[in-house]
């Protein structure tokens, strides 16, 4: 038995005697240990809301990120023009890199899908060509005189 098996949020010998454990170091613990037995399977579904709403926001920052660039003013002319070519460059470089990734990805999926037809291929020939005896059924490969 594993260890998630054994604090499962259900009323499990483990999780007893954690919630009664807590109970006598600092009641808090043992408070929310009993939550955690009650409202466990819960806390899945919960998370998972949690985790797409961040990852949702902070996939907008980053998509405002580049379209809405703050701009900071030195009070140089000559120095923020440079320096807003130079962050569009850099920007630029970085839309390059990420399609580049995206083909490199899919070239390594094509790889894997090649190599994983390559061995069901020669898995179906070495299957067909396997030796049958007069009866038509397999040979035993391994025979001893």
């Amino acid at each position: 038995m594993n260890q998630s098996a054994l604090l499962r949020p259900d009323w499990t010998p483990a999780t007893i005697a954690l919630m009664i454990l807590g109970f006598m170091v600092f009641w808090p613990l043992g408070l929310a240990m009993l939550a955690y037995i009650i409202f466990g399977e819960r806390l899945r579904g919960f998370k998972r809301d949690v985790n797409q709403a961040t990852d949702g926001f902070f996939a907008s920052c980053r998509r405002s990120h580049g379209h809405h660039r703050p701009h900071f003013s030195t009070g140089n002319v000559a120095f923020d023009d440079w320096r807003k070519a130079e962050l569009d460059r850099i920007e630029e470089e970085r839309r390059k890199l990420d399609e580049m990734r995206k083909e490199f990805d899919e070239y390594l999926r094509e790889l894997r899908r090649a190599k994983d037809q390559e061995e069901f291929d020669r898995f179906m020939r070495d299957r067909k060509n396997a030796k049958r005896d007069d009866n038509g059924g397999p040979v035993a490969e391994f025979q001893t005189p």
